[in-house]
């Protein structure tokens, strides 16, 4: 199974918020970040923010923000949102009616245990995970390497 650009690029997405937390992150700093259109990145958004994965804050200072914590989206949900098909061959999809086998197929029963062990590695790994994977996201995204500090009361 390969999974689309729109999806990989989804997951970028989502791990370079999560590297910039506490800030708003703009469109184009993750495409200058993934060397990739801004364009192509606004039509990824539009699931993700209806999935509730991202939330964007509009205006001159605006941009976008993990919808929930990183430790609570998993690789499973960017998937079930940004793939349009799981058919791993023509029998999983829903005009098979060509082959006499499509309801009692070994090959059938095989390719679906396969893709629910697909969904189950996706389902143990979430955006954290990736963040926390390599220490120096932020420097290779480009990100300024020091976070803003929170005002030390009198």
């Amino acid at each position: 199974m390969r999974l689309t650009r729109q999806t990989n690029y989804a997951v970028r997405i989502l791990m370079y918020c999560a590297a910039n937390p506490g800030r708003l992150s703009r469109i184009p700093e993750i495409a200058s970040a993934y060397g990739v259109s801004e364009l192509f990145l606004f039509k990824i958004l539009q699931p993700l923010v209806e999935n509730g994965l991202v939330e964007t804050v509009r205006g001159r200072n605006g941009g976008v923000r993990l919808g929930r914590l990183a430790s609570e989206i998993t690789l499973f949900d960017i998937v079930r949102v940004t793939e349009d098909s799981f058919a791993m061959a023509e029998c999983f999809e829903k005009d098979a009616t060509e082959c006499p086998l499509v309801d009692a197929c070994a090959l059938n029963e095989a390719l679906r245990k396969a893709l629910g062990a697909f969904f189950e590695v996706l389902e143990s790994y979430t955006i954290e995970d990736l963040v926390k994977a390599r220490p120096n996201m932020r420097s290779l995204l480009g990100i300024d390497v020091e976070l803003p500090r929170p005002a030390v009361p009198n």
